[in-house]
């Protein structure tokens, strides 16, 4: 089991971060600074990470002493290869993070120096297994640009001011196995661009509690899943909760794809940073929709996403799509202006017929009319819907809306789809609403037991549904408690002849004291 620190340890190392991320960038907008700071991050995680591996396995084998940062490159070039081919890249010792770090703030050369060294990473897995998930992983760490200072020696000062940042920064000794402290942070992070960036942090990064709530839905009744997949993968911190669940050995691999390149290579770091092998992972880069990248790898057993909610998409313009055997089971394609339910069909093809998936929706998508009414059709006549859980308000980045969770099975035993109105299930912490453990574990018992809770859940059969015009909204079914306060009216009646007795008693009383003054005079 991997240790882990204590809460105000932790708490008190992401405020150090936040800190530092925040002093380093001075003048240059953070969420365009975040690309510098994970990027250093994620460089001492890969240079301590094999420093260390090596070290271990070398002193097991009796060479007491021995540390990798010391050899010449020369004498390390020898394993290269097979360290390439076991860790999916190689650093030559020169050129780790503590020793680049060590000679930083005397260099006038520094950008020069990262620069040749990120490439020399990137390099080295060039005709190997790994080198789809290496390569432009430094692309976003651009050492020559004017967001870093107007001159060479202003950009080579901020550079070794962030080496040092972040080499300061106690995350735990890879010889104790607190490595976990590496993916904490860098998750972090992550999550602090992701609020103060607003709609653009929000599509590239779900809350760390929906996110487990997601994960946990796919997983009732399983120790262990084959694959795990994710559409819009976004920074990939939704597939890696399947590692924290379940524990990442009892997951046979992590796949995903991400349209936005910056954001697939920060879901391609996160993998390193939560030591999760090269090869347990597979995230490509592209337009899932119409340019799909895991046709080998699919079905998959977990599938959860977090879409971009009614973004636009080729959809009927584009003749091939209503053929595509992804979408043409539903006999209509979503609207060009709400690809929604495209997202929702991909994933129903490539779900296993044993698998679960948990998708964040756009409520629109719930009862709208349409092609998307006719798509819902299909889903309920055919079975698919488990469960629609309404989510509270104001839990995600960019938008305050309430969002939903839709659940599809393909081998359901009941024709009925459960409904739970999970809209008060939050705590108010700072600007946004929170799952908070006692909420999410809520929401799980609610969909393990699956029966009537007055005003909170509702099992529908399909039938019924398709009666109401194949609405899916939970407020549809789910009936609202009336908190408003019964009031007695003869009773409140009463009381407001009392009042207006005891006020008229007083009026007189005060027009006697008035009299007896006037008559004194």
């Amino acid at each position: 089991m991997v240790p882990t620190t204590s809460q105000a340890q932790r708490a008190e190392l992401h405020k150090t971060i936040w800190k530092i991320a925040n002093d380093l960038r001075g003048s240059v907008d953070g969420w365009d600074f975040k690309n510098y700071v994970l990027g250093t991050l994620f460089y001492r995680f890969i240079s301590e990470n094999l420093s260390a591996g090596l070290n271990r396995e070398e002193v097991e084998a009796g060479a007491s002493g021995f540390d990798y940062s010391e050899i010449s490159d020369d004498e390390a070039g020898d394993a290269k290869l097979d360290l390439v081919a076991e860790r999916g890249y190689y650093i030559a010792p020169s050129e780790l993070f503590e020793n680049v770090r060590r000679e930083a703030e005397d260099s006038s050369n520094l950008n020069e120096t990262l620069e040749r060294v990120f490439k020399n990473i990137e390099g080295s897995a060039n005709g190997t297994e790994s080198e789809g998930d290496l390569k432009g992983l430094f692309a976003d760490f651009d050492v020559n640009s004017a967001k870093l200072g107007d001159t060479v020696e202003k950009r080579n000062k901020k550079l070794a001011k962030l080496l040092n940042a972040i080499g300061d920064l106690n995350l735990g000794s890879f010889a104790d196995n607190k490595i976990d402290l590496f993916g904490d942070a860098y998750e972090y992070l992550m999550q602090m661009y992701a609020s103060q960036a607003g709609k653009s942090g929000g599509e590239y990064y779900t809350p760390q509690e929906v996110s487990e709530v997601l994960a946990k839905l796919t997983l009732v009744g399983k120790n262990s899943v084959n694959r795990v997949y994710d559409p819009a993968c976004g920074s990939g911190s939704l597939l890696l909760k399947f590692a924290k669940v379940l524990g990442k050995d009892n997951v046979g691999g992590f796949y995903g794809q991400e349209i936005n390149l910056t954001t697939y290579n920060l879901a391609r770091i996160n993998m390193f940073l939560h030591d999760v092998g090269y090869e347990k992972f597979d995230l490509a880069h592209g337009d899932t929709l119409t340019d799909p990248q895991h046709w080998d790898e699919e079905p998959f057993e977990a599938i959860v996403s977090n879409p971009p909610y009614s973004i636009k998409w080729e959809g009927d313009a584009n003749p091939l799509l209503i053929n595509d055997e992804r979408f043409a089971p539903a006999g209509v394609l979503a609207p060009k202006s709400k690809a929604d339910l495209a997202f929702t069909m991909h994933i129903l093809s490539w779900l296993a017929v044993n698998g679960t998936a948990a998708i964040v929706e756009f409520p629109g998508v719930l009862y709208r009319g349409g092609a998307e009414k006719r798509i819902r059709k299909y889903l309920i006549d055919n079975n698919y819907v488990d469960a629609v859980i309404q989510l509270p308000p104001d839990l995600f980045f960019g938008t305050t809306i309430a969002t939903c969770i839709i659940v599809l099975k393909k081998s359901k035993t009941t024709n009925d789809v459960l409904f739970i109105d999970a809209s008060a299930e939050f705590e108010r912490q700072g600007n946004k609403n929170r799952l908070i453990p006692a909420h999410q574990d809520s929401i799980l018992d609610l969909f393990i037991q699956r029966e009537d809770v007055e005003y909170t859940t509702k099992i529908v059969s399909n039938e019924d549904i398709g009666a109401n015009d194949y609405n899916i909204a939970v407020s549809s079914y789910v009936e609202q408690e009336d908190i408003r306060e019964i009031v007695d009216i003869t009773k409140l009646n009463a009381e407001i002849a009392k009042i207006v007795t005891r006020q008229q008693e007083l009026r007189t009383s005060i027009d006697e004291i008035v009299a007896d003054l006037e008559g004194a005079k």
